[in-house]
């Protein structure tokens, strides 16, 4: 997915404006969000294991976590740059 078309479909969905996130290498242990997510992945890839399940992203891919959705989060070798929208309950 291309910038415009994200932003696009934040809109649509009622999300503010994005936030870019710069990751270096590394690992989050599981947590949660008091927000549901979404996000764009500009540069490098980002790993998110949620139910024990494990998906990759990388650049022009989209993933979207819920509303105090555990999960952990990994970042690939040249960590990774995303635009994400936070929208409170």
């Amino acid at each position: 997915m291309d910038k415009a078309t994200f932003l696009q479909s934040l809109a649509q969905d009622q999300f503010p404006e994005p936030v870019l996130v710069v990751r270096d290498p590394g690992s989050m242990d599981e947590h949660s969000h008091p927000f549901e997510s979404k996000a764009l992945i500009l540069e490098g890839s980002l790993s998110l294991t949620i139910k024990g399940m494990t998906k990759e992203y990388t650049a022009g891919e989209v993933f979207h976590l819920m509303y105090q959705e555990n999960h952990s989060e990994s970042y690939g070798p040249k960590g990774v740059q995303y635009l994400v929208s936070r929208k409170e309950k």
